[in-house]
């Protein structure tokens, strides 16, 4: 009980010490890479990289504490080609898919962060907060490109098909350090956890191939069943692992510009 309130009222201190010495915002940009983990990558490998970058957002409420929004586009893949696993390379599935997100995360800093200091100019720090993010699973066949939520390929009936945005659980982790008085430079990796499975398309078991052939027609069964073995695609096979959402990675380097009072210089008391 008593390690509570030493929890909520340090708390507390956090959000109220040094509020004068921090107060102003930041805004920027942000460039790097994004990667995919789910079904058709779980050994986290980092086989298709994709092209990443974003605006921010950040309100300092202190010297530990700030708030951080972003606007985000990422590129995320992944082909069963690239798997050292048996059974996945014969699986033969494969995507990719733009990623926009809209993602608000809490900072906390572990040393004091102030712009302007001479002392207090860098920081490494950790996140976490949510999102929310629009994608879109495509894949290649036959030298055409199509949306594969249009053509359900897991037997999903007409109108049941699963929807283009979904949002996220974020925990992360960067470093923070001035260049000038009013620009810094941060690195950042972001974890994010979402809340389907169909980032990829594959989440259940492989459908009937007559009966989706009737529904969406033959490009619908061959984008469902790629498979190189007679059988692994019958009905009720598993196609995904459902019981694990998918995730996504953001990885880059933020420039950023500071809005607000500067520290004065202390006074030496020599």
């Amino acid at each position: 009980m008593k390690l509570r309130y030493v929890v909520v009222f340090g708390l507390i201190g956090l959000f109220t010490q040094e509020v004068k010495a921090q107060k102003g915002y930041e805004l920027g940009g942000w460039i790097g890479t994004s990667f995919y983990y789910g079904d058709l990558n779980n050994r986290l490998a980092i086989t298709k990289p994709g092209l990443a970058g974003g605006l921010n957002y950040r309100k300092n409420f202190n010297t530990r504490i700030s708030f951080m929004g972003s606007l985000s586009y990422g590129r995320i893949a992944a082909d069963d080609a690239d798997s050292p696993n048996n059974y996945e390379q014969n699986r033969n599935l494969r995507f990719s898919s733009s990623i926009f997100d809209l993602s608000g995360v809490l900072e906390f800093n572990f040393f004091d962060y102030i712009h302007g200091s001479t002392d207090e100019y860098y920081t490494p720090y950790i996140f976490g907060g949510l999102s929310a993010f629009r994608y879109n699973p495509t894949a290649e066949l036959d030298g055409q490109r199509y949306e594969l939520r249009d053509f359900g390929t897991e037997g999903q009936f007409l109108g049941e098909e699963y929807g283009n945005f979904s949002g996220s659980a974020i925990i992360g982790g960067g470093w923070k350090w001035d260049i000038t008085d009013d620009w810094s430079l941060n690195v950042h990796i972001r974890y994010h956890k979402v809340f389907t499975d169909y980032l990829d398309d594959v989440s259940r078991t492989y459908p009937d191939q007559g009966f989706l052939r009737d529904l969406r027609g033959d490009v619908a069964s061959q984008l469902s069943d790629r498979s190189l073995v007679e059988g692994l695609g019958d009905p009720g096979r598993q196609r995904g692992n459902s019981k694990d959402n998918d995730a996504f990675f953001f990885v880059g380097i933020s420039l950023m510009r500071y809005f607000g009072n500067l520290e004065c210089p202390k006074i030496s008391d020599q």
